[in-house]
């Protein structure tokens, strides 16, 4: 296990730029018809000719067998702990989406859906609408009062959105109301522990009444909520690791979690891969780290949308040109789980990684996929190495000992 405080003794400023490209939910599984995996299957030719001069493994995102969130995968490829640093998913969207929490403040991720008329969920994303009908409901949510809690929401892309609960005496041990399937109904809000009961009560008399605005709306005619939290302390990548971080993502959840390890947020002014790549020329002379996000892999995964997921991975691999000659000491093309369309869900499986620098040993590995990447130099290991090794080969980290 890396250690935190090690690295933060060893961690020295330096010149060098680092970019991590974070392919969210790249990894997969061999898919019905094809027995290639989404990574495979794409056509890739500057990703494959990029990982032949790379040094290539698989990462561990949590644990052997742990199936991990997003938020937890990627702390741990920030170099933090995702044991020690627990983060709520409402945090994350909150602090993405512009709110400005305070200490006492749950916050929560929420999703529209689709229920029948019994109440059984048929849809945990209400297909998806548009984000601007999303912008539509939440205007209508925002009616609603309940004596005891100030509700404060946020639209986010298509179905998500933010609510924050603010009031005294508030609890984020609040179990999720999304039972994460459909044919279930929403589940109450149930507290962990006595001290999220009044917070429990609050919560649902809040879904009670949004239930009732949305009653005659379709496909968006109910509400689920999960990731209750209050904010973390965590401390930024610029005291513990040296870096001048910054962060290329459009949604909200990752932008969240880039701001609250400390990382400058920046603006692409659009969702494509041709937006973000535009966002880190304009800013490379500015910053020593880059966190560059891509969602769509994760959100065709998802979606059991195999050949969307291949799709996406090509359009990344046309852009690698135009990173590399940008000129970064460290180039690593990862994910922060798998996300097997097969499985239409994040999964425990180990994720393609590569790491590019003039300090690897390259072993000219045929193409950047599951299977090749197995056989990379680097083996499986734990997510949580990833920044150090980065920091390694950027040369920001000083000697060990004597």
């Amino acid at each position: 296990m890396v250690n935190i405080q090690l690295i933060k003794e060893l961690s020295q400023q330096t010149e060098t730029k680092i970019v991590m490209v974070v392919v969210d939910g790249i990894g997969g599984l061999p898919y019905p018809g094809t027995n290639c995996t989404a990574l495979e299957e794409a056509i890739t030719p500057n990703l494959d000719k990029l990982a032949a001069s790379s040094d290539c493994g698989l990462i561990e995102p949590v644990a052997l067998g742990v199936t991990p969130g997003s938020g937890p995968s990627h702390l741990a490829l920030f170099g933090y702990d995702p044991m020690e640093y627990e983060i709520g998913r409402g945090v994350l969207e909150a602090l993405g989406t512009g709110v400005e929490l305070k200490p006492s403040d749950v916050a929560a991720r929420g999703n529209f859906c689709t229920v029948d008329d019994t109440g059984v969920i048929l849809d945990r994303r209400a297909g998806r609408i548009p984000t601007e009908e999303n912008r539509r409901l939440i205007e209508k949510l925002r009616r609603i009062t309940v004596e005891g809690i100030e509700v404060i929401l946020e639209p986010g892309s298509f179905h998500r959105f933010v609510a924050v609960f603010r009031g005294e005496n508030l609890s984020g041990e609040i179990k999720d109301t999304d039972p994460q399937h459909i044919g279930e109904r929403p589940k109450d809000a149930i507290p962990h522990n006595s001290e999220a009961v009044l917070t429990a009560s609050l919560v649902d008399k809040w879904i009670s009444e949004a239930a009732k605005v949305l009653r005659d709306e379709h496909p968006a005619n109910m509400v689920l909520l999960r990731g209750f939290a209050r904010l973390p302390e965590i401390p930024d990548m610029s005291q513990v690791f040296k870096l001048t971080p910054a962060a290329i993502a459009c949604y909200p959840m990752y932008r969240g979690l880039a701001k609250l390890v400390g990382m400058d947020i920046l603006e692409t002014g659009g969702i494509n891969i041709s937006d973000e790549v535009k966002t880190l020329t304009a800013h490379f002379d500015k910053y020593d780290f880059f966190y560059f996000h891509i969602k769509d892999t994760d959100s065709s995964g998802e979606d059991g949308d195999f050949a969307r997921k291949v799709q996406v991975i090509e359009e990344f691999d046309k852009f690698v040109p135009s990173i590399l000659g940008l000129g970064p000491d460290v180039l690593i093309v990862t994910g922060d789980h798998s996300t097997p369309a097969k499985m239409k869900g994040h999964s425990w499986h180990p994720v393609p990684f590569l790491i590019h620098s003039e300090w690897v040993r390259p072993q000219g590995i045929e193409g950047f996929g599951e299977s090749t990447c197995a056989s990379g130099n680097l083996g499986v290991f734990p997510s949580l190495g990833v920044l150090p090794l980065a920091m390694a080969n950027a040369l920001k980290l000083s000697k060990f000992g004597a």
